[in-house]
């Protein structure tokens, strides 16, 4: 029926399609149906697009990776380096740190070592990026066979890995090595690469770094390598302990001698050894393992030293110590150094049984020795070891001084022109009073009675013969003539540090109730030997650091004193060696000239012996310490000898060693230019009471103006009765000790005929019998103005 619309009209009748005949495979336009495996595979069309977008994927996988993977921090073992620390003559005293390593740039490897680790480890290295696919893609093949976990990494990766990261192998460890790789490639050179790969790979025996590796198997440089010695570390990277033909099995050697010729049979091929060179090469002696230099015995008192002077002088700071990579060469003279360890051992240790006598367990050397011309500290003794005893003996200032003191107390009263209470300007021939508990004179306040050691009254003495014998109430008086400020000052001048405990303008300054390092002496008396030019001790000679010097100060040098006041105070000094009655006497066996000074303190707690000869000064003291509690003890009874004193072991360890450290060095005699303090020439009768003086002539006392006390002027030696004294044979400290020669004589003279005359001086007539032992020395000072006294010796 037909359609009508709403108008009313008939509507057209609706299209019909075509019909098609025909099978439907043959319809145009239509895409035949996929049947079976083809149904599986994918079309071409889904395969690129498959790849492009992997592509994509992947490319933005990796822009992302760069973007975010950042190249970290070089992780503390691989910064961390071991400080070496030289002798003189550049000889070992240790190395420190927590890895024994040494950067150095890549021109101080051999070229041979170089070409070397490039055979052993990626001889494409100058010429690809930093990862190499087709070894990845090796070495996971190997991995997948079951050979074991694969490298394939380039020298870039390598450093990346050593530098950066762990050793350990893992996915997420690869993928961060190979963009870090890709950043450290594209913003360092392949110098800067290869130099850090060599500083960072672990050649054995503790050894990281191809200096060290160097060091520790062949004893050179790495600079120093030869194309044998270089193909021997490049082989044993691959397996440091097994390939260490020192202690490896014959399987390891074997595989050791088969790495190091595919090495060099490496560096023939890329043209880096010629055939002729490699035909004459032949494996190199590898030297057995040392045992790592470390710090105990003396090497960590002077280790400790220098790190002391790098730091307070400002040429390195802590925080650069502590990273590490220095190379410090000290001014310490090994064979020195050796003598004064022996010096020791021979003259005190061997001595001592600190299992049975207190105090010998109680008993602590410290030693210094100093080039005066130079102020250079040739050797020092800290302790018996380091890793025992923390304490260097040799820079603590916590014990007194001394009657070494008192030769400050002479430069300081010479060098002023210092006159007596009378008006006398003072010379090593001017009176004064020795008795002991004599009231200083001229002071204000309650006067300074010091006492001399065992109470001894020595009555009427000259300067010269109050030093000889170390006669407390002398120095005491002509400390208070001399102003107790210039005192001080001519100290700080000599080279005491201004902050030295204890160091201040008291009556009993001149007895040494200061506490100055044995250094600290050494370098005041090496003032006195160089005719008065203070130069401070110093003891790094040269620093480097990644082979570049590190800039160090030359020493200041000043004039302490004059000329003539150093050379006046060392002929005085030569009386106390010279005189047979000096506290000094036993180094007379070094059998040259000697001045130096002795001191014991109060209670025996330190005595010392401070000499020197025109080349050398040395400075040598014990210390009383409690080995459990560390307070200071008395030393009576140390090596069994009762009481102590600075004549007796200080001087003989000062005597055995300056005999090995001058062995062959000819003999010189001190300076002897310049005049007393009253521009007199030494020895001349107007710089002391006349030789000629009448026992009836009535007497003053220098210190006070006023009669002395015995009457008389006249100088002992010179026709008078010398006071007791000290003194007695050369015999062991634990040998009893017979008395000095009794009978007047002058003191045995080493100077030439042309030096300063000292005044004569006598064994004292009422000198203890053959069987009297080393005189007690130490007694107890009465404190003035709050200041305690030591005793004298």
């Amino acid at each position: 029926m037909p359609r009508t619309t709403r108008s009313g009209r008939t509507a057209p009748p609706p299209k019909t399609r075509p019909t098609r005949t025909g099978p439907k495979s043959s319809r145009p336009g239509k895409r035949p149906r996929r049947t079976g495996l083809r149904r599986l595979l994918p079309t071409w069309r889904m395969t690129l697009g498959g790849l492009l977008l992997t592509l994509i994927l992947g490319a933005g996988a990796f822009a992302l990776g760069i973007a975010l993977v950042q190249v970290p921090d070089a992780h503390a073992a691989a910064t961390a380096q071991s400080n070496t620390w030289l002798y003189q003559d550049g000889s070992l005293i240790a190395r420190t740190g927590q890895a024994n390593r040494q950067n150095v740039g890549l021109d101080k490897v051999s070229p041979a070592a170089q070409h070397a680790a490039l055979a052993a480890e990626d001889r494409n290295f100058y010429n690809e990026g930093a990862v190499n696919v087709p070894g990845l893609a090796r070495a996971a093949f190997n991995t997948a066979k079951g050979e074991g976990t694969q490298g394939g990494s380039t020298i870039t990766q390598q450093y990346v890995k050593n530098t950066y990261l762990s050793q350990k192998q893992s996915v997420t460890r690869k993928v961060k090595e190979l963009f870090i790789a890709i950043k450290v490639d594209a913003t360092e050179t392949k110098d800067d690469v290869l130099a850090g790969y060599l500083n960072t790979s672990y050649y054995g025996r503790g050894a990281y770094g191809i200096q060290a590796g160097a060091q520790a198997y062949f004893g050179v440089d790495a600079s120093a390598l030869t194309a044998a010695q270089g193909a021997y570390l490049a082989a044993v990277l691959n397996a440091p302990s097994a390939y260490d033909v020192s202690t490896a099995t014959a399987t390891g050697k074997q595989n050791a001698l088969n790495r190091w010729n595919y090495v060099l049979d490496g560096m023939v091929k890329e043209n880096w050894l010629s055939a002729e060179e490699r035909a004459a090469t032949t494996f190199p002696e590898v030297r057995a393992p040392q045992a790592a230099p470390g710090l105990s015995g003396q090497a960590g008192y002077l280790v400790n030293a220098a790190k002391d002077y790098l730091t307070s002088h400002g040429i390195v700071s802590e925080a650069a110590l502590a990273k590490g990579g220095y190379t410090v060469k000290l001014t310490i003279d090994p064979a020195r150094e050796q003598a004064l360890q022996d010096a020791v051992q021979s003259q005190l240790t061997a001595n001592l049984k600190p299992d049975t006598r207190t105090a010998d367990a109680a008993a602590q050397a410290g030693a210094a020795s100093v080039d005066p011309k130079t102020g250079a500290i040739v050797a020092l003794y800290g302790g018996s070891d380091y890793t025992k005893h923390y304490v260097d003996n040799s820079a603590r200032r916590d014990y007194q001084a001394g009657s070494t003191f008192k030769a400050i107390t002479l430069a300081a009263a010479l060098d002023s022109r210092a006159k007596t209470q009378s008006g006398q300007t003072i010379g090593p021939r001017t009176v004064y009073d020795g008795t002991s508990g004599r009231k200083v004179r001229g002071a204000t306040g309650t006067p300074y009675a010091a006492p001399n050691e065992g109470g001894k009254d020595y009555g009427q003495v000259t300067l010269q013969q109050a030093t000889d014998w170390s006669v407390n109430s002398v120095f005491t008086q002509l400390a208070q003539d001399t102003g107790l400020e210039k005192v001080r000052d001519a100290a700080v001048r000599l080279g005491l540090p201004s902050d030295t405990p204890g160091l201040a303008a008291l009556p009993s300054v001149p007895l040494g109730v200061a506490t100055p390092s044995v250094l600290d002496m050494a370098g005041v008396y090496a003032t006195l030997d160089n005719g008065g030019r203070q130069i401070t001790p110093w003891l790094v000679q040269s620093v480097e650091a990644e082979g570049e010097h590190v800039p160090i100060a030359g020493p200041a040098v000043t004039q302490a004193v004059s000329t003539g006041t150093a050379n006046r105070v060392t002929s005085m000094l030569q009386g106390v060696v010279d005189d047979p009655g000096g506290t000094g006497y036993r180094a007379q066996a070094l059998d040259r000239p000697v001045a130096g000074k002795t001191g014991t303190t109060d209670d025996h707690k330190s005595v010392w012996f401070v000499g020197y000869t025109p080349e050398l000064v040395t400075s040598v003291a014990l210390f009383g310490q409690d080995p459990a509690t560390g307070t200071q003890v008395s030393l009576d009874g140390t090596g069994g000898v009762s009481g102590a004193a600075g004549g007796q072991y200080p001087a003989q360890i000062w005597t055995a060693y300056m005999k090995a450290a001058l062995k062959g060095q000819p003999v010189t005699d001190f300076a002897t230019s310049g005049t007393d303090a009253s521009d007199q020439p030494l020895g001349s009768p107007s710089a002391g009471p006349s030789p000629s003086a009448t026992a009836s002539a009535p007497a003053t006392d220098p210190g006070t103006g006023s009669a002395g006390p015995t009457g008389t002027a006249t100088v002992p030696g010179e026709g008078s009765s010398a006071p007791a004294g000290r003194g007695g044979s050369a015999a062991s400290p634990g040998a009893t000790e017979p008395a000095p020669n009794p009978t007047p004589s002058p003191a045995p003279t080493r100077s030439p005929s042309s030096a300063p005359t000292r005044v004569p001086t006598t064994a004292p007539s009422t000198a203890p019998g053959p069987t009297a032992t080393a005189p007690a020395s130490g007694a107890s000072v009465a404190p003035a103005a709050g200041a305690p006294g030591p005793g004298d010796g």
